[in-house]
């Protein structure tokens, strides 16, 4: 199974607005949009009812002078999660130091761990995600699972209709 780099959708929420308020902005507007590279392999776990989940980070440089002429940079790591046929997409295709591009919307977790000490964690829920870049080699282990090696299905460069 060959997939090109396009843009992955994940599975529409059961919180999205119905279609004839989606452009409804007095409801408000939370949307990320990232393009960065991956800081390490994903990781693939599934929820108890079976659900797969993916978690993977994403760092974002920027670089500016100031006044004076000096130049400064600075990276903002960004943890991703993707449920369900996206999760599976972005465990199989991506991998550490891929650029990636991501969108979807903030969310914020917040737990007591077991000695009572409150955390707090900020994520990017992913809705949609394009590999960038270089292709890349398939793994054996993803060319044992699908079957189909990268070379196998890819098409010639001509015929792509861009």
């Amino acid at each position: 199974m060959q997939l090109p780099f396009g843009k992955y959708r994940g599975a529409s929420s059961a919180l999205e607005a119905p279609p004839d308020e989606e452009n409804d902005m007095s409801r408000g507007l939370n949307k990320v949009m990232i393009i960065g590279h991956l800081g390490k392999d994903p990781e693939m776990r599934y929820t108890p009812s079976g659900r797969p989940v993916t978690t993977f980070t994403v760092a974002v440089s920027r670089s500016w002078s100031s006044a004076d002429g000096e130049r400064h940079a600075e990276t903002e790591w960004f943890n991703i999660v993707a449920w369900g046929n996206l999760a599976e997409i972005c465990k199989q295709y991506l991998s550490k130091g891929q650029q990636v591009y991501v969108e979807g919307r903030l969310q914020t977790r917040r737990w007591d761990d077991k000695e009572g000490q409150k955390h707090t964690s900020v994520e990017v829920v992913a809705g949609e995600m394009m590999m960038l870049g270089d292709r890349r080699e398939p793994s054996p282990a993803t060319e044992e699972q699908t079957g189909v090696s990268e070379t196998d299905a890819a098409p010639g460069e001509d015929e792509f209709p861009f």
